[in-house]
């Protein structure tokens, strides 16, 4: 789904709670990444690569100027033939580290997966899940984006709209000096002046 799809895609979705909802996904997903300066894990299940959501997450961070977005697709049947970025296995979940994040994509419980997900978030990996939301996976997730079976988006869609809302780049908010720092400053400035001359 290109730019415009999106664009049109969101114009359908105007005043629903999916823009929203899929902003904040997104916004948490990408403070993650950018915070600890990278090390985005990207899963699914047996049944379900997200490599469709790994693509365009890399597309998004070539775009959008922010190299942390783009994932490390972690297969459950990769093997070591494969082109190198097909070929990294559910081996390097055990290596999960604090500073990474993990972003699960499951349409259902992810039963296989649910240990090794536990193992990263202990080991200090921030979880993120993109799913039913529902059993020991939102559980164990840090956040979680809800996509039930009978909404009116399916899955896919969803994580089109996750992966072009990350690219997105925020607006610069105008720099406000709060007061306390109004007071420091005119405190230090009191300091350090000249004493006024006696005569």
């Amino acid at each position: 789904m290109d730019a415009v799809r999106v664009a049109l895609l969101r114009e359908v979705l105007a005043g629903t709670e999916w823009l929203g909802a899929t902003r904040h996904f997104a916004g948490v997903l990408r403070s993650s990444v950018v915070s600890h300066g990278g090390g985005l894990l990207l899963v699914g299940t047996p049944a379900y690569e997200p490599w469709h959501l790994a693509a365009h997450l890399v597309d998004e961070a070539a775009w959008s100027g922010t190299p942390e977005l783009a994932p490390t697709l972690v297969r459950h049947g990769a093997r070591p033939s494969d082109p190198a970025h097909l070929a990294v296995g559910l081996g390097r979940l055990e290596a999960a580290r604090r500073g990474e994040t993990l972003l699960v994509v499951a349409p259902e419980e992810p039963e296989p997966l649910l240990g090794r997900v536990h193992e990263a978030r202990r080991a200090g990996a921030t979880v993120l899940a993109l799913g039913s939301g529902e059993g020991e996976l939102a559980a164990l997730a840090h956040e979680t984006l809800t996509v039930p079976d009978h909404a009116e988006l399916d899955l896919d869609t969803v994580q089109h709209l996750v992966s072009a809302a990350a690219g997105e780049n925020p607006l610069p908010q105008p720099r406000r000096r709060g007061r306390l720092r109004e007071r420091l400053s005119r405190l230090a400035e009191s300091l350090t002046a000249p004493p006024p001359p006696r005569w």
